[in-house]
């Protein structure tokens, strides 16, 4: 017997409840939907959005295959937000929130926890933001992020660590104060709207931060943190292979301890350049030999054109370097060495749009005549530039890009993440950089509208401007002068044999058609197909990625290489002429998602194509082309051995500490011929001599190539065919030796070099006995464990320079440990006293380590050594660095990593007294000592017989 049940009908309350019911579920599943980002059809990871109620913003990763986690917290406060009395405010503020929390008050805890776990951190200071970030060992992500959490939630400040954290930053400037960049930077802002708050000294140093009872910095410094950070105004990433739900569960009840004070982000309404004020040019004097002629045209922000980016769409043209652009009519000419287009600063409110070339002597002394052609191009572009089919060709190759996007390091990917989660809503967060919606082209003419003569400021930066009278720049003493243009004359043709040639690009013939991945496993390593004509021929079919790229690697080793400090020069301007022929016509392959690049090294040259493989071998031909039969000019043989003087000049301007470790390497690298001796040859050799060099360079040569990726055994042994056939149809095989590195005497080396800087410049290098792969681990564990303590001592308690680290200093496999210093107060004396001190000190440090440390810090380092691969190109240059070294197992970083493992307290003690107390087979170089000058220095060291294998 069936039963009935009476239905009862919905009241119209009870229907009202239920509507609005179904309204909150389809509005919280719509809302959830939100919250997960559109990602790349070739991205694993698992995305989440999360808003905390204290207002801040986090995007959660988790990528299930990482090895390493990462964060990074991103804060709208930057620079522009500085006190105009306390300038450089914000980076002390950097600075300060590293050095103890009211959970974690010791002031190195963090940076040791890091380093200890196998991972980094650091900080910068921009404009309108400043970026936090760290990685370390997946399996450590919650302890870290407890102490990253702290640094937002509750910093101490601690008085003492303010007045002596003053002399870290202050050190950051001096160290930086005699660089181009700097300086220059320093002249935009003079010239810059002085009502903006880019016009402000950002860096801060002793004098901006003045620490006096009259005038107490610490006080100042928590009044700047209470008014300016605030959960509402941060942005945090957080990456690790943890499921979703536990990454969240790791940031809710830390993170959301961080205060809301529900604060505003400045707004930078004032222009950035005054109208009345443009157009205009602004001279600037460089203290090393660099020529650069920039164009900087204020327009409106572009942030909320990231659907469109139609900034992109002019840049991309007047950057092209393609036949007939304006780069290439330049070069041609002998004017210009590079040229790049872009947005500058974008404040939300303005923007400016910037173009930089790169000039040669001849181009600074025409810069007046090539403003006129710039705007020829421009012209060009904003009359026949607009068209839907340029503009599909941008999306197209933006979507494959984007389609085939390749992860970065957790770091970067938290990094990247953090920033752009202050620019982006969430559900377009991953997809926003590759975003290119719709045709629009009142758009680009908006803009192209305001690239006009008249709205303009254009900055010459040059070693001999022959300045009268000029101004200096408030800290870096810059000199620069400005003087008003006039628009007419900026449309006057005073080139017109040039501007006949310009051209807009044609259709990109490399955009790739083929994107299916080959059939196949990917192999556990390269092998070997034999050789052809004396070349061994490697090749790794690799699909891993899902990614349709591939890398082909090509050596030619040749004796001439390695003959004199003269073939060397000679072999860099060979590759020189190379790369300037290809560039023009190679220029549309790089946008279609193919690179390459033809360099020098101690044995000779490399050819290096990678990308899309549909049309890697029409690429590799030409190349191949170049190299066999190189298109030699006087006009570009003068310009490339003008650069490299130049260059070579400019070296004895590098920071101190650069000095220092580029004289350890030149002096213990065989074949590294010293700077004096190169820029000798550059200056006496001639073009007949590059002309005879280029046809027997590569008569003798030993040969090696490389294919790696989306490949097939067959397409691998076409190139090499196709290499044979152009390259070494007329060559004799031969042998070329790897370079060795020099053994040290068993006593310490003491080397002196004249340096124009006000800071000391230290490195004291300390070499292993042997290259076998125990004596490396010894020396990589040792490097691991000291470099923290190092950091805190020298540069943390004794403040003695912004530039301080210790590091794994091998080269070639060769073992050593290096302690690096560039002080602006210490002389090298006491800078060395201090070093002894800590090395005295840290012995029983070292002694009194636990098995529980030891195998900690092993396990970092060995985390290090094998860190999963993330990109294609990662394990290709792996692979080919085997090839380089003779390593054919493939396996050396897991044979490090295993004698790693098996290091003992004793045997690294031992190492320790033997390198660092007793510096036997140690070379110290200072800037202002009383050791050996560098040329006597040199004599000995270049004498000295190479490390032993084992």
């Amino acid at each position: 017997m069936s039963t009935r049940i009476a239905r009862k009908h919905p009241t119209e309350s009870q229907m009202v409840r239920l509507f609005t019911l179904l309204a909150l579920l389809l509005f919280s599943t719509f809302t959830l939907a939100a919250q997960i980002p559109e990602k790349s059809p070739n991205d694993d990871n698992q995305y989440r959005f999360i808003e905390l109620e204290n207002g801040l913003r986090v995007i959660l990763v988790s990528d299930k295959e990482a090895d390493k986690a990462a964060a990074s917290m991103n804060v709208a406060v930057g620079s522009g937000d500085d006190p105009e009395d306390r300038e450089g405010l914000s980076h002390f503020l950097e600075h300060m929130l590293f050095l103890g929390t009211e959970k974690y008050p010791a002031p190195g805890e963090y940076q040791q926890f890091i380093k200890s776990h196998g991972g980094q951190h650091n900080a910068f200071t921009a404009f309108q933001d400043t970026n936090y970030f760290f990685d370390i060992q997946a399996e450590f992500l919650k302890p870290a992020l407890d102490r990253f959490a702290q640094q937002f939630a509750a910093p101490l400040f601690t008085a003492e660590l303010v007045d002596r954290e003053r002399n870290a930053v202050h050190s950051e400037f001096s160290a930086k104060q005699k660089e181009d960049g700097r300086r220059f930077y320093s002249v935009k802002k003079a010239v810059s709207n002085p009502d903006h708050a880019f016009s402000q000294f950002a860096v801060g140093n002793l004098s901006t931060l003045e620490n006096t009872d009259d005038n107490p910095l610490r006080p100042d410094l928590i009044e700047f943190w209470k008014q300016h950070y605030s959960a509402n105004l941060m942005s945090l990433a957080v990456y690790g292979p943890q499921t979703l739900d536990d990454l969240e569960a790791m940031v809710r009840g830390r993170f959301d301890t961080i205060e809301n004070r529900n604060l505003e982000p400045k707004r930078h309404m004032a222009s950035l350049f005054e109208q009345d004020a443009l157009p205009a040019k602004v001279t600037a004097e460089a203290l090393k030999d660099v020529r650069s002629l920039s164009l900087s045209f204020p327009i409106p922000s572009q942030e909320d054109n990231y659907r469109t980016k139609p900034a992109n769409y002019v840049t991309n043209l007047l950057g092209h370097e393609g036949p007939g652009s304006l780069f290439d009519v330049l070069k041609r000419s002998g004017l210009a060495e590079s040229l790049s287009a872009g947005l500058g600063m974008d404040t939300g409110e303005n923007a400016t749009l910037e173009i930089s070339i790169s000039l040669t002597p001849e181009g600074m002394s025409r810069h007046n005549e090539i403003l006129p052609l710039v705007f020829d191009y421009i012209d060009k572009i904003r009359q026949k530039g607009i068209s839907e089919q340029r503009f599909l060709e941008m999306q197209n190759l933006a979507r494959i890009d984007f389609r085939f996007r390749e992860q970065g390091s957790p770091l970067h990917e938290a990094m990247r993440l953090a920033s752009q989660l202050m620019d982006y809503p969430a559900e377009d967060l991953l997809r926003a950089p590759w975003l290119v919606e719709r045709y629009a082209p009142e758009q680009y003419k908006d803009i192209l509208n305001r690239l006009t003569p008249d709205n303009v400021l254009a900055f010459v930066l040059s070693p001999d401007p022959g300045l009268e009278n000029p101004n200096r720049t408030n800290w870096y003493e810059a000199a620069w002068t400005r003087e008003a243009l006039d628009p007419k004359a900026l449309t006057t043709p005073q080139l017109p044999e040039l501007a006949a040639q310009l051209q807009l690009p044609s259709a990109n013939p490399f955009v790739p058609e083929d994107l299916e991945m080959v059939p196949g496993q990917t192999m556990a390593k390269p092998t070997s197909l034999g050789s052809l004509q004396g070349m061994e021929i490697w090749f790794a079919r690799d699909t891993r990625f899902d990614t349709p790229k591939a890398n082909v690697f090509i050596s030619l080793r040749t004796p001439a290489a390695q003959a004199s400090a003269r073939s060397n020069v000679l072999i860099q301007l060979l590759v020189d002429s190379i790369n300037a022929n290809l560039n023009a016509w190679a220029y549309s392959a790089s946008l279609a998602g193919l690179d390459y690049s033809v360099y020098p090294h101690l044995r000779g040259i490399t050819v290096r194509v990678g990308g899309y493989n549909d049309k890697l071998h029409t690429l590799m031909n030409r190349i191949l082309l170049q190299v066999a039969l190189p298109e030699l000019t006087r006009q570009r043989f003068d310009i490339a051995r003008q650069n490299l003087i130049d260059s070579l000049q400019n070296k004895a301007k590098d920071r101190p500490v650069e000095q220092t470790s580029e004289f350890v390497q030149t002096s213990l690298i065989e074949g590294a011929w010293n700077t004096d001796d190169k820029l000798r040859a550059a200056r006496e050799v001639t073009f007949e001599e590059l002309l005879s060099f280029s046809e027997a360079a590569f008569s003798q040569v030993d040969p090696v190539m490389m294919a790696h990726g989306n490949l097939t055994e067959a397409s691998a042994l076409n190139l090499a065919r196709q290499i044979d056939a152009i390259v070494l149809r007329n060559t004799e095989n031969t042998q070329v030796a790897r370079s060795q590195v020099r053994q040290l005497p068993e006593r310490e080396t003491e080397v002196s070099l004249a340096v124009d800087h006000p800071d000391t410049g230290y490195t004291l290098y300390m070499q292993g006995d042997n290259t076998s792969f125990e004596e490396r681990a010894r020396f990589r564990l040792l490097a691991q464990i000291i470099s923290s303590p190092f950091y805190e001592e020298i540069r943390t308690s004794r403040q003695l320079g912004y530039i301080v680290y210790a590091t794994p200093y091998e080269m070639l496999e060769t073992p050593a440990l290096g302690f690096v210093v560039q002080s602006p107060s210490a002389s090298q004396t006491e800078i060395d006293q201090a070093v002894t001190e800590f090395s005295a000190v840290f012995e029983n440090t070292l002694a009194g380590l636990t098995d529980e440390r030891l195998n900690q810090e092993k396990q970092a380092v060995i985390s290090k050594l094998l860190e999963q691969d993330r990109q294609l190109g990662e394990i290709s240059s792996r692979y080919w660095r085997e090839i380089d070294r003779g390593a054919e197992s493939f396996d050396s970083r897991e044979q490090l990593a295993e004698a790693v493992k098996n290091v003992s307290l004793q045997e690294l003690l031992d190492t320790f007294r033997k390198a660092v107390l007793e510096r036997e087979q140690s070379l110290r170089v200072v800037t202002g000592g009383n050791g050996l000058q560098a040329d006597r220095a040199l004599g000995k060291l270049t004498e000295l017989t190479p490390v032993p294998a084992s």
